[in-house]
């Protein structure tokens, strides 16, 4: 196991150790469009508590019937993280929350109320003295439920110090056991939130009973180099995400902090329990089940970190890999050694290559997936990794859907109009119609309305080459919004139009999936007033 304890330097010290605290599945699920089917979240979870993240903050259990299944089942399955829910002030959110997190053998109550003016004034509504009595009954709640609770003063960075440090007082006198200090709006900069963390360890006097935590938005681009500034003040909690998804610009990575302080251990001299060989594991997998693309050139997990193409480079990299590479790929989960796929590669070489690239599949999934490859492969002279990855990942976002492409005939050309003649499987049962439209890409998705009848509005519709050459496989990006709530899905083909079909496809089971939740939370609450 590969973590960020700097055991070469001898042992750690405890009060040198940082907790990752991992929001993924509720401030990142919070990004338009990144909703996780039920499935997908608990493997996400599975994924976080084996790579060693020390508390998951599953989800916001008052929010939907949804997320309170969700944090529920993750508490039921948890072997070593600590499973914590969020909850605002009011006592309905709590007593929901812990609620949710009773099956969990570690349990944590997320509680938050806003403190800075502006919040106070125009979203509480509420004066200082009302909000500092809120903090005192909100924690108290929580204690009653677990002794393991967190209180946040959201939009702490734009927040008077005085009356910051009043509530950070009161909500450890309560029984905060961790108290966080968000950059909510990503405001702050590095200077500034080191001085204020240790202001606040400073001014505070019962600051040393609780842990000072981080939650650093990345508006500015910073909310990584915050979070590790909060941490050289005393913080010993970071709160982030993989691929740093979340609300607006994003939440600090959780990929980047730990590198961050295993790389240059020198000045940042901390340490955490991560095993890092499986970060770019986790990226794959949040990518592929939020639909969200990692950017190519993505600190530590994007496709171009440990990439070279400049012919200086290059003859560095032949000499001595640490003329460009300050950490090893194998250290974050990717192996250097390369395959040549093709045809004539067997079943071995391809889950050879699928680790490498830091995909784990078995049983149907990866029969599934190589019967793709293997189709792949004689359709494509050349087959790039780049290939491979949006095969797999496509394999995985649309595993559980209900509604599947079986096949897809486009007549097209300048003599219109243009027809689809669409075959779909849905729940088992085949189905066919044919549909007219204004070119063929619209002929498509007419067919699939016919079939599988929606009142969703398509509001994105991207389409981008996977890799180069007439043959690449093209992968096409799909958002659909219903009721005010929009999904996004990816899906990839050698044919563009088949390709559309199955993003298309893929974003409307994840509504399709959401609907199903609602209507049965709506039959639970008909059955109870019922009984």
């Amino acid at each position: 196991m590969s973590s960020t304890n700097p055991s070469a330097k001898g042992n750690p010290s405890d009060k040198d150790r940082v907790v990752i605290f991992d929001t993924t599945l509720r401030d990142g699920e919070q990004c338009p469009g990144a909703t996780m089917t039920h499935e997908e979240k608990l493997e996400v979870a599975q994924l976080l508590d084996d790579m060693g993240v020390d508390v998951i903050e599953a989800g916001f259990p008052i929010a939907s019937e949804g997320d309170f299944a969700a944090v529920h089942e993750i508490a039921k399955r948890s072997k070593n993280a600590v499973i914590c829910g969020l909850a605002r002030a009011g006592f309905a959110d709590i007593d929901r929350c812990a609620e949710a997190i009773k099956p969990a053998r570690r349990k944590r109550i997320h509680t938050f109320i806003s403190t800075s003016p502006v919040h106070m004034k125009y979203k509480l509504q509420k004066e200082p003295h009302e909000v500092y009595e809120m903090v005192i009954a909100q924690v108290t709640r929580a204690r009653g439920y677990t002794d393991d609770v967190e209180w946040s003063a959201e939009d702490a960075t734009r927040t008077e110090h005085d009356f910051l440090c009043r509530c950070v007082e009161a909500a450890i006198k309560a029984g905060a056991t961790t108290i966080n200090i968000p950059d909510t709006v990503g405001y702050t900069v590095p200077e500034e939130y080191f001085a204020l963390i240790r202001m606040l360890r400073e001014r505070v006097p019962n600051a040393d009973k609780a842990r000072f935590s981080t939650h650093c938005h990345n508006d500015l681009g910073m909310a990584v180099a915050n979070s590790l500034a909060g941490v050289k003040a005393g913080a010993r909690q970071i709160e982030c995400t993989i691929n740093g998804i979340g609300e607006r610009a994003g939440n600090a990575a959780l990929e980047e902090v730990v590198m961050a302080m295993r790389v240059r251990n020198d000045v940042l001299p901390f340490w955490t329990g991560i095993n890092t060989t499986m970060l770019t594991r986790a990226s794959k997998l949040v990518s592929a089940a939020t639909s969200f693309p990692v950017q190519y050139n993505k600190a530590i997990v994007g496709r171009n970190a440990f990439a070279h193409e400049s012919g200086i480079h290059q003859d560095g990299m032949l000499k001595n890999a640490q003329t460009y590479e300050i950490m090893t790929p194998e250290s974050v989960g990717v192996k250097q050694t390369s395959l040549v796929m093709g045809k004539h590669s067997g079943r071995h070489a391809f889950m050879h290559k699928l680790e490498e690239l830091g995909y784990h599949l078995a049983g149907n999934q990866l029969e599934d997936a190589f019967v793709r490859f293997k189709a792949l492969a004689d359709r494509k002279k050349q087959i790039y990794d780049e290939d491979i990855e949006a095969l797999v990942d496509e394999e995985i976002a649309h595993a559980h859907d209900r509604v599947k492409v079986l096949s897809l005939t486009v007549i097209a050309g300048t003599q219109g109009p243009q027809s689809a003649t669409l075959t779909l499987d849905i729940d088992g049962k085949h189905v066919t119609t044919q549909a007219f439209g204004n070119g063929p890409v619209d002929a498509t998705f007419k067919a699939i309305r016919a079939l599988v009848p929606h009142e969703a509005v398509l509001e994105l519709y991207q389409v981008h080459a996977v890799t180069e050459g007439t043959d690449a496989q093209a992968e096409v990006s799909v958002r659909l919004s219903e009721n005010g709530r929009a999904v996004t899905a990816r899906g990839a083909d050698l044919d563009t139009l088949v390709a559309s079909a199955k993003a298309y496809l893929g974003a409307l089971n994840k509504l399709m999936s959401r609907r199903g939740r609602a209507a049965a939370a709506e039959r639970r609450i008909h059955s109870t007033e019922v009984g």
